[in-house]
């Protein structure tokens, strides 16, 4: 029975990354499946594991962000046994992804970290993408891990404004 229920939780974040056309990180994935109290963190992250173990999803750490897509061994073990995801487990799948599209796309193509350069600053990585296309990576040295900080954490909350900024000032 408890191996059944892991296919199921396996099938469930295949699904999830199948309905979509960009990454979605594993706290994405978890904030959905904990919400819906499918199973409990733990056993997600088993799942999470083994799901690329078998290559089924490929995984990336971008900044503190792990980003996972579906492979094509993974959509075809969809294919053969999405069946067994209910209609209304796909449904509760489908609204959350449709609700949060935005939000979702937009977590994933705004990065930003920060490090100690070699010089002894702190330098803040900042990156917006749109569909893979890099729309803009800027790199600020500033003298504090604080200040470093902020500016990522502000990139977050304000990138689209400061692009559009550089946009008409640099066009």
């Amino acid at each position: 029975m408890l191996q059944d229920t892991l296919t199921l939780y396996k099938l469930i974040v295949l699904y999830m990354l199948d309905r979509v056309t960009f990454p979605l990180t594993v706290a994405q994935i978890q904030d959905f499946i904990l919400e819906q109290e499918y199973t409990n963190y733990l056993t997600l992250q088993q799942v999470i594991a083994e799901l690329e173990d078998a290559d089924m999803l490929s995984s990336q750490v971008i900044g503190n962000r792990t980003q996972l897509k579906i492979t094509q061994e993974g959509i075809q073990t969809l294919q053969y046994f999405g069946n067994r995801i209910n209609s209304s487990t796909k449904k509760d799948i489908d609204d959350f992804l449709k609700k949060n599209e935005m939000t979702l796309r937009n977590e994933i193509s705004v990065q930003s970290h920060y490090y100690k350069s070699t010089s002894g600053e702190y330098e803040a990585n900042l990156i917006a993408k749109d569909r893979n296309i890099t729309l803009v990576n800027l790199t600020l040295s500033v003298p504090t891990e604080e200040l470093a900080r902020g500016i990522c954490e502000n990139w977050q909350a304000k990138n689209t404004n400061i692009y559009q900024y550089l946009v008409q000032e640099l066009f």
